[in-house]
């Protein structure tokens, strides 16, 4: 996978627009015949509407036409936002309902995002990989193939600064529930990492970590193969 450059993303951050995208539902009498503004995206009916836009245009329309418009209801998710969500709709993967991907994030093919998980911007996850329940992958963190990355899991961010190196995971990794992986880090292909495990050391290829700090406890088995292999059907689309 192809590594978003950190300095790219710095400079994104920094120079983009900030924006605090609403929602307006308004009503009133002759909506339709309002003069709506570039910056706003208006869906009119005679006596209701709603309106998508950055707030200060929003509020600036809302304000000139108060004597037309009776009533507001007005949603927000963020303010002031750097970076936008990821628009998911053409992505091979599964993405379940309550992830937040934010923009720039690299999803493989057939990729799993479960419920609640976080996905910072730069972060790439590979073909047939899942992001369990509340995973958190910060700023830039990469997951190879085949991998599993269990529900509460941290992978430490690292956008700033720019020379810092990300958490990296290779591929057929499986790192369980509640682990956290410290910036910087290398887990090798085939590891697993136990539940609940700090991992502050890189995980050697074919090895099983657990403890806190995380520490080789045995090379991987046939019967660690057996208790952590992975469900291929939960990857079918």
């Amino acid at each position: 996978m192809a590594e978003l450059d950190a300095t790219e993303i710095i400079q994104t951050i920094a120079t983009a627009k900030k924006r605090t995208p609403v929602k307006a539902m308004i009503s009133g009498r002759n909506l339709r015949e309002l003069s709506v503004p570039e910056g706003i995206e208006a869906f009119m009916e005679v006596h209701t509407g709603t309106l998508f836009g950055n707030w200060p245009v929003v509020k600036a329309f809302l304000n000139e036409h108060q004597n037309e418009i009776t009533q507001t209801h007005i949603e927000s998710n963020a303010t002031n936002s750097a970076v936008p969500l990821l628009d998911a709709r053409e992505v091979n993967a599964r993405i379940e309902p309550g992830a937040i991907i934010r923009d720039q994030v690299v999803i493989g093919d057939h990729a799993v995002v479960m419920m609640g998980a976080l996905i910072n911007i730069g972060a790439e996850v590979g073909a047939d990989s899942m992001i369990d329940m509340g995973a958190v992958l910060g700023g830039r963190a990469i997951v190879g193939q085949h991998c599993h990355i269990g529900a509460g899991a941290v992978l430490a961010g690292v956008i700033e600064p720019a020379s810092a190196q990300p958490v990296r995971v290779d591929d057929n990794v499986l790192i369980g529930a509640n682990a956290v992986v410290i910036e910087g880090i290398h887990v090798g292909a085939n590891a697993v990492v136990g539940a609940g495990a700090v991992v502050t050391q890189d995980v050697p290829a074919n090895s099983v970590v657990a403890g806190v700090p995380a520490k080789v406890i045995k090379v991987k088995d046939a019967k660690t193969k057996s208790k952590t292999g992975l469900q291929d059907s939960l990857r079918d689309l």
